[in-house]
C-alpha cells in the first residue's frame, strides 16, 4: 500500500519505530513552510536551527535508504501550507495511506485531525517515541486532585522508572535538592569553553532571507552553534556530563555578566527536536554521577534529572489536559504592552540588558533569567500574557509551545491563576543580587525604591503586590509578603507607587 508518512520540523527521531526497515512504497514528508516561520516572529537562530536539522535529518534518511520528499523554503510548488502540501504530495504520489506522528502543539494537532477527516483514504497517527509519558498521563494522575502539584508528579515519575531510587526511597535520602541549587558563581570554579559544532549554515540563511521571513536576533551562519543531527546532540551530552555535571546542581540558578551559560548543558533545542531523547540524556547523567561518585554530588545530578523527568514531563502534560483555554488564561487582567527594548536590549537596567541581549544574540538564556528577569519584571509591569508568551516563543531556539506555554503563562505570568506555580515569581532587586553579579554594575540603586536611581524592581514589586491584593493575599505563600506590604506607611506607599505607574508608563526611559 502506498504511504506518505508525515515529519514534521520537532519530530527528528532517528530511534523511530517508522525506520526500523526501509519500505519502497512508504514516501516521507518534511516541509519547510511560512506557516510555521510567520505565526510569531521568530529568532534567526531558531529557524535557521529548525531547517538545518531537518535537511541534516531527510539526508540521513535517504543514505539510508528510505523515499523522502523534502520541500524548502524557495521551492517553486511550495504552498507554505501543511495542508495543501500534503494534499499535493498525496496525489502526485497516488497515496493509498496517509500517516503522521501526534504532534506536540495543540494548533497543528488539530489541523491534521481535521485533515484527516476529509480524505478519502487510509489514514492513521502513531506516538513519537519520545516522551517518559503520554500525552494523557499527568491527567490521569492528577484526576480528582485540587492543586497539580509538580513535585507529586516528578516523585511518582522517579518511582515508575527506578530513578535515583533505592527500592521505594530517594537516592541519598532526599526527593528534591532544590535548597543546594541555588548558589551564587563567585568565579571560583572553572567553567571549561562551552561546546560549538560551528556549523555552516549559510546556504539556508541565504534562503529565508530571499524568502522575506521576519526574524529577531543576530546569528553567525558560518559557525552555527547548537546541534543539527544526533551525532552532535550525543556529543553535547557527553561534553556536558564530563566537563559540566560536576557543579551544575549548585549553579544551575547562577547568573553572571561574564558568562552566557555557566554550567547549563545547552541540550533543550536537541531534545525538543527529538535529536536526543530524555531517557537518553538522563541515563547517561545517571550512569556519569554513577561512575564519579567520589567527584559528583547527588545534588548536581538531580537537579537536572528534576528539570527533564520533572519539569518537562510535567509542562508537556500541563499543556495537554488544560489546552486549548489554557492559551487564553489571563486572571491577573494585565494588559500592558511589552516594552520596545525587549526587542533591542536597548536598556538600562543591568540585569535585563543582559538577559536580554544574551537571548537577542544567541537565542538563549537559562531558567532563572527567563523566569525571574524577563519574566518577573513582564508581570510586575503587569504586561498582557499574550505579549510575552509571542516573546518567549519567538526569541529562543527550544521555544515550542507545548513547554514554553505552560511555562511563561503558568510559572512566569501567573495568569493561570495558580495551577501550575502555588506563587507568583516575582521579587525585588534583593533576590537579582542574591542570585547573580548584575547589580554590581548596574546604574540602579538595588537598595533604594523612590529615588531617581532607585532600581525598578523595588518600586514596581510592591506595586504589583498592593495592585493585585484582592487576587492574590489570599495566598498562603505570600502571607509575609503582604504583612510587610500592610506596615508601609500609606505616603511611603503612595511615592511607590507614583514611581511604579511612571515607570509601566514609561519602560523605555529606564
Amino acid at each position: 500500500m502506498k504511504t506518505i508518512r508525515l515529519i514534521l520540523g520537532d519530530q527528528l527521531n532517528k530511534n523511530h519505530s517508522w525506520f526500523l526497515q526501509k519500505e519502497d512504497n512508504v514516501l516521507y514528508c518534511l516541509f519547510e513552510m511560512r506557516q510555521e516561520t510567520d505565526y510569531v516572529v521568530h529568532h534567526i537562530q531558531k529557524v535557521t536551527g529548525f531547517f538545518a536539522a531537518m535537511r541534516n535529518f531527510a539526508e540521513e534518511l535517504i543514505e539510508e535508504g528510505h523515499a523522502v520528499k523534502y520541500v524548502k523554503i524557495l521551492d517553486l510548488k511550495n504552498t507554505h501550507s501543511l495542508i495543501k502540501n500534503l494534499s499535493q504530495e498525496i496525489e502526485e504520489f497516488k497515496a493509498e495511506k496517509f500517516e503522521y506522528l501526534l504532534p506536540d502543539e495543540y494548533r497543528l494537532n488539530a489541523q491534521l485531525i481535521e485533515f484527516c477527516k476529509t480524505l478519502t483514504i487510509q489514514n492513521s497517527v502513531v506516538d513519537t517515541e519520545h516522551f517518559y509519558t503520554q500525552r494523557d498521563e499527568l491527567a490521569v494522575f492528577f484526576k480528582g486532585k485540587k492543586q497539580f502539584l509538580m513535585e507529586n508528579f516528578y516523585r511518582n515519575m522517579r518511582k515508575k522508572h527506578q530513578l535515583l531510587m533505592i527500592n521505594d526511597q530517594p537516592e541519598g535520602g532526599k526527593w528534591n535538592y532544590d535548597k543546594s541549587n541555588r548558589k551564587k558563581w563567585k568565579e571560583d570554579t572553572l567553567i571549561p569553553p562551552f561546546k560549538s559544532f560551528d556549523n555552516n549554515v549559510e546556504d539556508i540563511h541565504t534562503e529565508i532571507q530571499k524568502a522575506g521571513i521576519k526574524t529577531i536576533g543576530k546569528i553567525n551562519p558560518k559557525y552555527f552553534e547548537y546541534p543539527i543531527n544526533r551525532s552532535q546532540a550525543l556529543s553535547q551530552l557527553a561534553y556536558f556530563c564530563e566537563h559540566l555535571l560536576i557543579h551544575f546542581g549548585d549553579f544551575q540558578d547562577a547568573m553572571h555578566t561574564n558568562q552566557i551559560y555557566l554550567y547549563h548543558a545547552r541540550i533543550s533545542f536537541a531534545m525538543n527536536i527529538k535529536l536526543i531523547s530524555p531517557k537518553e540524556v538522563i541515563e547517561t547523567t545517571i550512569q556519569t554521577y554513577r561512575q564519579q561518585k567520589e567527584e559528583i554530588e547527588i545534588s548536581q545530578v538531580e537537579g537536572f534529572v528534576r528539570q527533564i523527568l520533572g519539569w518537562r514531563e510535567y509542562m508537556r502534560g500541563m499543556y495537554w489536559a488544560l489546552m486549548p483555554n489554557y492559551k487564553t488564561l489571563n486572571t491577573l487582567n494585565n494588559t500592558n504592552k511589552l516594552p520596545d527594548f525587549f526587542w533591542t536590549g536597548e536598556t538600562k537596567m543591568n540585569c535585563l540588558k543582559n538577559a536580554i541581549n544574551n537571548s537577542l544574540d544567541n537565542s538563549y538564556a537559562h531558567h532563572i533569567q527567563r523566569l525571574m528577569i524577563t519574566g518577573n519584571y513582564a508581570l510586575l509591569t503587569q504586561t498582557h500574557p499574550d505579549e510575552v508568551d509571542a516573546w518567549y516563543l519567538g526569541i529562543y531556539a527550544d521555544a515550542v509551545e507545548w513547554v514554553q506555554l505552560p511555562n511563561t503563562r503558568g510559572m512566569s505570568q501567573f495568569a493561570d491563576g495558580g495551577k501550575i506555580a502555588t506563587k507568583p515569581y516575582v521579587s525585588s532587586g534583593s533576590y537579582i543580587h542574591k542570585m547573580g553579579n548584575y547589580c554590581d554594575s548596574c546604574s540602579y540603586n538595588k537598595k533604594e525604591k523612590t529615588t531617581k536611581d532607585a532600581c525598578p524592581f523595588n518600586s514596581l514589586y510592591w506595586n504589583f503586590l498592593d495592585d493585585k491584593k484582592e487576587e492574590l493575599s489570599g495566598n498562603f505563600r505570600m502571607g509575609m509578603m503582604y504583612n510587610l506590604l500592610r506596615k508601609i506607611p500609606a505616603e511611603k506607599l503612595f511615592e511607590i507607587k507614583e514611581k511604579a505607574a511612571h515607570i509601566i508608563a514609561n519602560p523605555n526611559e529606564y
